[in-house]
C-alpha cells in the first residue's frame, strides 16, 4: 500500500492559494524597521514621558554625535513613532501616540489574518 506524505517546504509559487492576502501597510513595515535598531530603541524612551526634544537634547542623552542622532530621528519619523515640528530654527521632536496606537492596529488586523 502506498503512503502519501506531505513536505514540509513552501510551494515554489509562496503565493499561490493566497488570492486576498492583505498587504502590509507601508507605514506599519516602516514602523517595524524603526523599531529593529536598539539605538533607536534608546531614543525612543527618550520621548517616554511626552518630552519634546531637539536633536541636540537626542543626542546629548543618547551620546551620539548630532549626524546620527538626526538620521536615527529621521527613521522614527517615517516609522511613525515621533513627529517634528520647527520652533523658529529648531525642530522639536516628541512621541506619536496617536500614530503608534494606529500602526499597531494595522499589524492586529494583518496578524489576525495571516496567523
Amino acid at each position: 500500500m502506498a503512503q502519501t506524505t506531505t513536505s514540509p517546504a513552501a510551494p515554489a509559487d509562496a503565493t499561490a492559494g493566497a488570492t486576498c492576502a492583505p498587504q502590509l501597510p507601508q507605514a506599519a513595515q516602516d514602523f517595524l524597521k524603526a523599531l529593529a535598531n536598539p539605538g533607536r530603541q534608546q531614543i525612543m524612551l527618550l520621548f517616554a514621558q511626552g518630552a519634546e526634544l531637539s536633536v541636540n537634547q537626542v543626542a546629548e542623552r543618547a551620546g551620539v554625535s548630532q549626524s546620527a542622532a538626526s538620521q536615527q530621528l529621521a527613521l522614527l519619523r517615517r516609522g511613525g513613532i515621533v513627529t517634528s515640528r520647527r520652533d523658529g530654527k529648531e525642530v522639536l521632536y516628541r512621541g506619536d501616540r496617536n500614530s503608534v496606537a494606529r500602526i499597531l492596529g494595522d499589524l492586529q488586523n494583518y496578524l489576525k489574518f495571516c496567523c
